[in-house]
């Protein structure tokens, strides 16, 4: 046999055994991409604004949602996922008292898997992924929002009273009833495959105890009209904040302490609370001050308690915010912390309020802040007849919740749930009326000197 014959035998094999190493090598890439990866855990969080499903994941999810109408529903197809029992659980979690959805369907998929949310009304979806962050894995999450704003109708609802009470003879100026939608409550659906659909897709990226009498303050000057306070239970939802030594969670806290500040509040004849949250769910941290702005509030009180490494820290704190850096490193520390809330809570990086763009100006804040360091001495100081303070004075650092430029902002650190002995004050029923008690003392101490400004409002729920 010819040299030049054997030597191209030679060259045919080796580009033969060349080949089939690059096909299996190939088709194994193949099969590592096309595996399907279990979600290891779901959750449903409904709240007045909107409601919030989360999956969770060791993968990152890629994923296409398209909205549907008649009937109306959002369409999530999943790639490369399993369609385990997790999955399946998520029409479970649905609340029948759910505002916005009715029940959620899964189903296998050429890709992965199709989950079918189907709404109570016409919505607007928003839908993004999340990388690790904390405790958390990979996320995928799904906010539905009301086509309608409900907040912003009862704004208009609220703007229409005023009118009405206000203004001239009805006959003179007439106002029309502000919009309201009514969801009427529906049943719990079982859970029901779902089902591919040609329709065509809009494709889109107990009765609480009486409150503990006040000791006698001197009385805020009266304005003639309600005095507005609006209380922000930290963290929620996603964002369990710190967590106690015992396993309390400062989400849990923070709203067991809001609710009890609003019934004292309320029990007063000349002021009113309004609550940013008032279940367990996430708000993002603009999200808070767009809450207190539009409800034109006189103040606003960021409830927390805080955490340490070290279980012996101890005590009370208030915080305004700084326009100049933050007044001790552990504020700095505080801040830093308190502001990663939405990195972990989950915030979509694409959708921006539109609100927010005229709220978070960069304005000078410094009269804001003056009345803030007011507040926040007279609050502390009331604090400080029930429990050690853990800063005598008030510090400041760049608290992105404090950041509303015409509103009077504290943020309270109730105790450190971290220590043992703080933790179980702070689940104590009694000692939290006494806390409450104690913020409302300061809040009075500090209208008694410094009258809130002669304005025409109404406070709601």
């Amino acid at each position: 046999m010819p040299a030049s014959h054997i030597k191209f035998q030679r060259m045919l094999s080796i580009k033969q055994s060349l080949f089939s190493l690059l096909f299996l090598l190939l088709f194994a890439l193949s099969g590592a991409v096309q595996a399907a990866y279990p979600v290891s855990a779901v959750r449903v969080w409904p709240a007045p604004d909107y409601t919030r499903i989360t999956l969770e994941a060791n993968s990152a999810f890629a994923y296409k949602m398209s909205y549907m109408q008649n009937p109306d529903r959002v369409v999530l197809d999943i790639d490369n996922v399993e369609l385990n029992a997790t999955i399946k659980s998520l029409a479970d979690k649905v609340q029948a008292s759910d505002p916005y959805i009715k029940q959620i369907r899964s189903a296998n998929s050429q890709q992965g898997i199709r989950l079918v949310v189907d709404l109570k009304a016409a919505a607007k979806p928003n839908a993004f992924t999340l990388t690790p962050t904390g405790s958390y894995k990979y996320r995928l999450v799904l906010d539905v929002y009301p086509a309608l704003d409900p907040l912003m109708a009862m704004v208009a609802e609220r703007d229409a009273s005023v009118l009405q009470n206000n203004a001239v003879p009805a006959a003179a100026v007439p106002v029309a009833p502000a919009p309201v939608t009514e969801t009427p409550a529906l049943p719990a659906v079982a859970a029901n495959a779902a089902e591919a659909t040609n329709s065509p897709s809009v494709a889109m990226s107990a009765t609480p105890e009486p409150p503990p009498a006040i000791e006698a303050l001197p009385e805020p000057k009266k304005t003639g009209r309600l005095i507005v306070v609006a209380i922000d239970a930290g963290h929620g939802g996603e964002d369990p904040g710190a967590l106690g030594a015992s396993g309390s969670r400062e989400k849990d806290i923070t709203l067991m302490v809001a609710k009890k500040l609003k019934l004292q509040i309320d029990n007063e004849p000349n002021m009113r609370a309004v609550l940013t949250r008032d279940g367990d769910y996430f708000i993002p941290l603009h999200g808070r001050v767009v809450k207190a702005r539009t409800m034109q509030a006189d103040l606003f009180l960021s409830i927390h308690a805080d955490a340490f490494t070290k279980q012996s820290a101890r005590g009370s704190s208030v915080f305004a915010l700084s326009e100049r850096g933050a007044t001790s490193a552990s504020a700095r520390y505080l801040a830093k912390k308190e502001n990663e809330s939405d990195l972990i809570g989950g915030v979509s990086l694409n959708d921006k309020d539109p609100i927010l763009a005229r709220t978070l100006l960069d304005l000078s804040q410094t009269a804001t802040i003056n009345d803030s360091l007011k507040l926040g001495k007279a609050v502390l100081s009331e604090i400080g007849e029930i429990n050690a303070l853990h800063a005598k004075r008030v510090e400041q650092a760049s608290f992105a919740v404090l950041k509303s430029p015409d509103i009077p902002s504290i943020l309270i650190e109730t105790a450190f749930i971290s220590n043992p002995e703080e933790e179980r004050r702070l689940n104590d029923e009694a000692y939290q009326e006494q806390l409450c008690g104690s913020i409302l003392n300061g809040i009075k101490q500090y209208f008694s000197t410094n009258p809130a400004l002669a304005k025409s409002k109404v406070a709601f729920d």
